[in-house]
């Protein structure tokens, strides 16, 4: 089924993201995913369908397109952002790929991967606050307050999900390969229209120029490289010049990719799906050479004791002042200021 899973979503991607016009054979479809996402919106603007105010000021971090943008990067540096202003932050997740027999689940550093997801794990290890992840994220949200009062929620994806109350929403756009298409589901890979940036308190493009005027841009740099086996720390700049095996499954793996090259590297892409699991055998190329991968990856790794897979933990990072305008932006509606401004 994993494979199946895959060949679809990599055709889907051409698809949404190539020169392949069939997309227009799905295009009925669309239009009528279109309307109920627009009905389902409305249903919640009018109080048809009940939203949970949790009692905190909730931010939310979304996108609209199918696959990762950066929303984990971004909620990784605007909580500790938050958390270095003395605000205590609690995240909330969808914990995708987590086989929890049960929802919502309590995260940390030591939780398994399998259980709650791999984005849900590694908020746990990079930031130091509570995480719960699980599907209904109001249900999330309300077991993360029972376990202790907190002064802001961020949710790491959740900007279609409206059964929370939000306050501040924060959309991030894959400033590399935009919005594909610019057709809805399952034509295109947007889960609203373009027309859905209009609505929201502010947008981070992530890796380029795309978005609206008075768009935040940022983009991630790698920090250090760590072996998975013994936790030896190099700089990436040390593999410049060297043929590496590079593992990616994110939502656009050809930005990590690039990014390696960039710093020098040869590398020998192995692009997956989003969230796809992969185990030893499948690390194992037989020639000796280094295996990069994201950190989301790694978290999927680390009983291996396997030696030369390398781990690239990267940073966010905003273009100019753009972070501290985004940061300026959220403080009133935070309700307080900076105790370390």
């Amino acid at each position: 089924m994993s494979g199946l899973h895959d060949l679809a979503s990599s055709r889907l991607n051409a698809l949404w993201y190539g020169s392949n016009r069939l997309f227009w054979m799905l295009w009925p479809l669309s239009l009528f995913y279109r309307v109920l996402v627009a009905f389902r919106r409305f249903a919640y603007r009018s109080n048809w369908f009940r939203s949970v105010d949790v009692g905190v000021p909730v931010i939310v971090i979304g996108n609209l397109t199918v696959g990762g943008t950066g929303k984990t990067p971004l909620t990784i540096w605007l909580a500790r952002r938050l958390i270095e202003r003395g605000l205590s932050v609690g995240i909330v997740c969808r914990g995708y790929g987590g086989t929890a027999r049960h929802w919502p689940q309590p995260v940390d550093a030591s939780s398994h991967v399998e259980t709650v997801g791999d984005e849900a794990k590694l908020l746990a290890r990079r930031v130091s606050c509570r995480v719960v992840a699980g599907p209904d994220r109001a249900a999330a949200a309300n077991m993360l307050l029972g376990q202790e009062p907190v002064d802001v929620i961020l949710s790491d994806d959740g900007l279609q999900h409206y059964r929370l109350q939000r306050g501040f929403e924060i959309a991030v756009v894959d400033g590399s390969r935009g919005f594909g298409n610019g057709l809805c589901l399952p034509a295109g890979p947007l889960r609203e229209p373009v027309s859905r940036l209009g609505q929201v308190s502010a947008v981070v493009v992530n890796d380029g120029e795309l978005g609206p005027a008075g768009a935040f841009h940022a983009g991630v740099r790698p920090v250090y490289v760590y072996e998975l086996a013994t936790g030896s720390e190099r700089s990436l700049a040390d593999f410049g010049g060297q043929s590496v095996h590079a593992v990616a499954a994110i939502g656009n793996p050809g930005r990590f990719f690039d990014l390696l090259s960039q710093y020098g590297l040869i590398v020998e892409p192995h692009p997956l799906p989003d969230h796809a699991s992969f185990d030893k055998a499948g690390l194992d190329f037989d020639d000796g050479l280094p295996v990069l991968m994201t950190e989301k990856d790694a978290v999927k790794c680390e009983s291996s004791k396997a030696g030369n897979l390398w781990c690239v933990v990267m940073e966010l990072e905003f273009s100019s002042d753009d972070g501290e305008r985004l940061e300026r932006m959220l403080m009133p509606f935070l309700g307080r200021q900076s105790e370390n401004p």
